[in-house]
């Protein structure tokens, strides 16, 4: 049999050449391993909610604040694209979404969102400061308090390369979500040591949600679909199975985060009542943001006051707008808004987060009509915190 004779000098290469890939690959799969241990130095914080509980308000409170990159329900994209598939099944495709916009990389909308796009295209936009105000619009500072309308007029048309550019200069990126279940959904996120998450999870009377609700029935029919898993169609909810998801998903989360928790959790994870909140704003924000690491500035002081000392509940045109009203004076609105036959119904199917999340029941509706009646629980030392937490019981 003829022998083929390679030269050594070839060989020489050869295995010069496969050396210098192996040790190139080498370096590369340990930079790899080695880099997701680098802490990342900005602040990531997750407003966990659910429709129609006063989180847009929550979601402005953080959005306004100079040091603040701010998106309201970036998954919304994927709930439409999507919108065939169930709530549970979503739940991972949201989460990436969610961890890519963490990690300032936009190009995750590129599934949802093929075609070239302008700022305009992303959903609620100009609800964010950040993207009115330098580096994404040239129109307004970090420092002004922007409105959804001027920066729609004067921001919309910048390319939407913009919005990775400006999430980078920011120390703090808040997302404010409503299309999370399941806390557990959450930890590879909470474990991820590229990310420094925190979750504030916004809860309001499920009574109160109602009523809220019965002011958007068309724009909440699809993502009811999603929720209750009906392959595309849109659902009314009329028999209230979307808010008995809801609420069991709220005290799914508000155990999971409690109940022997795992020890990743620890002072991160803040419970913020809706009621609480209006009730006593600067208090309550107060504590919102040294959670987050933040502080408050004369401006937001004001304009915190002003947002909440309005007149009025607000009219049903603005149920998606964040506009001065009289807060306590909505979250109260219910009780007048509601027959008893509906309130009875809804305790029903919520009465354990009504429970749970400290609310009272009312049993006639004279309970529910007297509104010298409180029907919110005064909090409970430590209820909603983490200074009690020990890892050992």
């Amino acid at each position: 049999m003829a022998r083929i004779r390679i030269p050594s000098t070839i060989v020489i290469i050869f295995v010069t050449v496969q050396t210098g890939f192996l040790l190139f690959m080498y370096a590369r799969y340990s930079s790899f391993m080695t880099q997701p241990e680098e802490k990342t130095s900005q602040v990531h914080i997750l407003i966990l909610s659910s429709w129609r509980s006063g989180s847009s308000f929550v979601g402005q409170l953080f959005s306004q604040h100079p040091s603040v990159f701010y998106l309201m329900e970036p998954a919304w994209h994927v709930w439409v694209t999507m919108y065939q598939n169930s709530a549970k099944v979503l739940h991972m495709a949201v989460r990436d979404l969610v961890r890519s916009v963490f990690l300032c990389d936009m190009s995750v909308f590129d599934a949802y969102m093929p075609w070239k796009r302008n700022l305009s295209d992303l959903f609620q936009w100009a609800v964010s400061r950040a993207l009115c105000s330098a580096p994404a619009c040239d129109s307004f500072q970090r420092t002004d308090i922007t409105s959804e309308m001027a920066c729609k007029t004067l921001c919309g048309r910048y390319p939407f390369s913009k919005v990775e550019e400006a999430c980078k200069t920011y120390s703090h990126i808040v997302i404010k979500e409503v299309r999370f279940f399941d806390l557990k959904v959450l930890y590879p996120l909470l474990t991820d040591p590229s990310l420094n998450l925190k979750i504030i999870h916004l809860v309001r009377d499920p009574r109160a949600v109602v009523k809220s609700r019965e002011q958007s029935v068309k724009a909440l029919a699809r993502d009811n679909g999603i929720v209750l898993s009906t392959n595309g169609t849109n659902v009314e909810d009329s028999k209230y199975k979307v808010m008995q998801e809801i609420c069991r998903s709220h005290v799914q989360i508000y155990e999971t985060a409690t109940l022997k928790p795992p020890h990743f959790l620890k002072d991160r994870y803040l419970m913020i009542r809706f009621e609480d909140l209006v009730r006593d704003p600067l208090s309550e924000i107060s504590e919102m943001y040294k959670f987050a690491d933040l502080s408050l500035t004369p401006m937001l002081k004001s304009w915190i006051h002003n947002i909440t000392h309005g007149q009025g509940p607000g009219k049903k045109k603005e149920a998606f707008k964040i506009t001065s009203r009289d807060a306590v004076s909505v979250s109260q609105a219910w009780r007048n808004a509601l027959s008893f036959q509906k309130i009875k119904k809804i305790q029903e199917v919520c009465r354990g987060a009504i429970n749970m999340l400290g609310y009272q029941l009312v049993d006639s509706e004279k309970e529910q009509k007297d509104l010298s009646l409180d029907l919110v629980l005064p909090r409970r030392q430590n209820q909603f915190s983490w200074s009690s937490f020990n890892p050992e019981h």
